[in-house]
């Protein structure tokens, strides 16, 4: 019996908000598309989020030049208030978030599968500017 195990990513950010804001501005699609972006020449147009294990989310990612785009979705399995989120991705990969309070900050940890198509180091850099981002949008809201 073969076994395949599989390779995951773990980024993390402290932020300096509130635990019910950075709750809020990670779930709230009208921040979503903000802030989940991993470089200034692409954009995301368009985010659907029904928090609750069993909804589901999709994200449009596109180039701002119109030369690359996707969808990126999936379905919630677990589901704790300003704590903890588990999803399973459209291809099958897992996907968990820690968001542990200490006083006015969150640290967030997130890991993840990885995909085979990409280097390792390059979806750490994805994931990590998409965070970043998200750290940048909450604290200057």
């Amino acid at each position: 019996m073969t076994t395949t195990e599989k390779t995951t990513i773990t980024i993390e950010t402290t932020v300096n908000a509130s635990a019910e804001k950075v709750w809020k501005t990670w779930n709230n699609p009208e921040d979503i598309i903000k802030w989940g972006i991993a470089s200034p020449d692409w954009h995301t147009p368009r985010a659907e989020n029904d928090l609750r294990p069993g909804g589901k989310f999709v994200y449009r990612m596109e180039a701002k030049d119109g030369s690359f785009g996707f969808d990126f979705g999936g379905v919630y399995d677990l589901v704790k208030p300003n704590e903890y989120i588990e999803y399973t991705i459209g291809d099958g990969r897992k996907v968990k978030i820690d968001f542990k309070t200490n006083g006015n900050m969150v640290h967030i940890v997130e890991t993840f599968e990885a995909e085979g198509e990409n280097p390792i180091e390059m979806q750490r850099a994805g994931w990590q500017a998409i965070l970043d981002n998200f750290k940048k949008h909450t604290e200057t809201l």
